[in-house]
């Protein structure tokens, strides 16, 4: 049976990167929880630091090279996506937001219909909302299906309870990987439309409209 494809982008600067530890800790959730398929589940890590140079030349030439080119189709092919930024000025990093301009760029419908899991990393719990604010709409623009639960992680999450107003970090993991797990599987196993939910073409319901197409 075919594994399904989880890609995740990490946008993380350093090395070692609290962006990549949420990044891997969020794959590895998803890539353990159970499925009614028993399908496996395979993990690409896409690492924007790597990519810096080649997204900006693709911003001014619309040409990507090869190793961009290959990080686009690891996302475009992928069955469910995790998006992990820090967090700069209140937002996602200007590198997270570039490469997803280049894909939609080169195709706006490219993630569309997507499962897609944000998070992102920050100092203090008052930049969480970032995940609200600037990411998820981010992502409804880009027609992707963003699961119920966003991750942030503040500096304070890593070592113990966190904020006490909300679940722990590793209790909203779970959380996240559970709904973007259910959301792979599904997507993998839709049938193809039919019946009366099929969408007809303009174009077939403009003729049958005509006068010569209908009986007497």
């Amino acid at each position: 049976m075919t594994a399904l494809k989880l890609t995740v982008v990490s946008a993380g600067l350093s090395v070692p990167s609290s962006t990549r530890l949420l990044a891997d800790r969020l794959a590895e959730a998803v890539r353990r929880q159970p499925a009614d398929d028993d399908r496996q589940v395979e993990v690409q890590v896409v690492e924007l630091r790597d990519l810096a140079a080649d997204i900006a030349h693709n911003t001014v030439t619309g040409f990507p090279s090869a190793a961009l080119a290959k990080a686009i189709d690891a996302v475009t092919g992928a069955d469910g996506l995790i998006a992990v930024t820090p967090v700069f000025s209140g937002s996602y990093s200007g590198l997270f937001k570039s490469f997803f301009d280049v894909i939609g760029a080169a195709d706006d419908g490219a993630l569309t219909g997507k499962p897609v899991l944000v998070a992102a990393t920050g100092g203090t719990a008052r930049h969480s909302l970032v995940l609200e604010h600037a990411m998820r709409p981010l992502f409804a623009y880009l027609r992707s299906v963003v699961v119920p639960t966003a991750v942030y992680a503040a500096a304070d999450d890593w070592g113990g309870s966190g904020d006490p107003l909300t679940d722990t970090l590793p209790t909203r993991i779970a959380r996240a990987a559970g709904e973007l797990a259910e959301l792979m599987h599904g997507r993998q196993s839709r049938p193809p439309a039919s019946g009366p939910d099929q969408v007809v073409p303009f174009e077939q319901q403009l003729a049958a409209l005509r006068p010569e197409s209908r009986k007497e």
